[in-house]
Parts: structure tokens; sequence; C-alpha cells
């Protein structure tokens, strides 16, 4: 198996604070991996790391071949990356923001043109090539937002909370978007806290405390933890970390 995501033991420290605690994951190239965690979990921390945005402390990691430590601008040139809050610029059209990102990813003219045409009509963005962004409702700007991360045709999409605060039809119509780019080979990283989103990926990872605290198919994690579903999965790795957590406090104190 080919695995666009492969981590080792990587772990990101912010002075005496452990953020990502020895993360060893692998993501399979043209899959949709779900990360999940409560916020504060280290899930944007891991994010930062993958993309190149930040150096580990340790261990080893590498994004379609490339080394996060040594290798972060191919990384960057080659993945596309959408966060949950609307990252684009308001006072500008649809198609303003297009041709922005068209120009920070180096578009030439031609593949500019054509890439604008496919992605509005993916996005289901057409005639409103000139409405301002900033008009555009929750659900539009997040397709907005998806389309200007796809221009360049990366090969790894990396969503951190895309439908956050999105009404569940546009949830809906989003997720068939990222279900038919992972049909055409692109692989997915996307954290969400929304359960019935998680359970349509191929693979899920729950992070908590910093620690990977389980990773399987959805009807594995189900089935391991002996679950109704995978919320419940959800709530029992949480309940158990904290509980694990409180314990090693305690130790620490009769020390």
């Amino acid at each position: 198996m080919n695995y666009a995501i492969q981590c080792e033991q990587l772990t990101k420290r912010f002075q005496d604070r452990v953020a990502v605690n020895s993360l060893t994951l692998s993501v399979p190239t043209g899959s949709i991996y779900g990360f999940l965690g409560p916020n504060g979990s280290g899930k944007s921390t891991t994010i930062r790391m993958l993309c190149g945005l930040i150096n580990p402390t340790s261990g080893r990691g590498t994004v379609l071949g490339y080394d996060v430590m040594t290798q972060s601008e191919e990384i960057k040139q080659r993945i596309g990356y959408m966060s949950q809050k609307f990252s684009l610029y308001e006072d500008l059209t649809v198609e303003e923001n297009l041709d922005f990102y068209a120009g920070v990813y180096r578009l030439g003219r031609e593949e500019r043109r054509r890439r604008k045409a496919e992605l509005i009509e993916m996005a289901g963005l057409t005639g409103r090539e000139r409405q301002l962004a900033g008009s555009l409702s929750g659900g539009w700007k997040q397709r907005l937002a998806l389309s200007c991360a796809l221009l360049h045709q990366p090969e790894l999409l990396i969503l951190d909370e895309p439908t956050a605060g999105v009404d569940p039809v546009s949830r809906r119509i989003f997720w068939e978007v990222i279900h038919d780019l992972a049909k055409q080979g692109m692989t997915v990283l996307v954290t969400t806290h929304y359960m019935d989103e998680a359970q349509t990926c191929d693979w899920i990872g729950f992070i908590f405390f910093g620690n990977l605290l389980a990773q399987g198919t959805p009807q594995e994690l189900i089935e391991r933890m002996g679950a109704n579903n995978l919320e419940d999965v959800f709530v029992t790795l949480v309940k158990e970390e904290e509980a694990r957590q409180a314990a090693a406090g305690r130790g620490e104190e009769r020390r």
C-alpha cells in the first residue's frame, strides 16, 4: 500500500508543554482520513507540521514522499489547505479570489482559465462569478475556499474543520465533492467534530492530549470498542484518556 502521509514518533513541544506526543500514523494514498479530537487535542499542531509551517521537536514524517523537516517548500507546492475560518478576501469577487490564488500558484494564462471554469462548475458557483465573497452564505464561502485550495491540482488536500457552522444541506454537498475528489485519486486529511461526516471517512484517527488513542476504519473502531456508533467510540476514548491523565497526575504528586 502507498501512503501519502507517514509519521513516526512525531513530537512537538512548546517549552514545557507537549502539544503532540510521539504521533505515529499512516494515511493511504487516495483515501479520506478523518482526524478527530476535542479542541486543543493537537490536531492543528499536527497539521501545521505536516504542511511544513512548523518543525517537529523530534520524530520523523513524510508528506507525499517529502521530509517535513528538510523539504517543507516541496510539500507546500503539492498540497491544498483549507482552514475552518474563511480565509479569502471578502472585498473581492468570486472570480477575483480565484485569480488571486491562481497568481499565488503561478498558473499560466491558459491553465488559469481552464481551472477556473472547472472549479466554478464543480462548486456550483456558476452565475456568482461577480458576487463579492463577503456577501456569500457560509456554505458558498466554503465552496469558494475549497475551489481556491484546488486550483493548482494538489495531490493532498488538508481540511481543518471545513464545515463548522455550515448548514446541513451545504455540508452534504461539500462532502459529496470531497468523496468525488477521493474517487479521482486525491488524498484527503480532514478534521471534523461531526460524527456523521467522520463515519463516511475511509480511515479514522483519534487524538487527545497530543496522543493518538486509536486509528482504523470507522467500522473497525466501533467493533473494537464494542460501541453502537462512532460518537460512543469518541466519548469512551476521551473519558479513558482523561482518567489516565488524572491518574498520572496524582502519581506525580505523590513522588
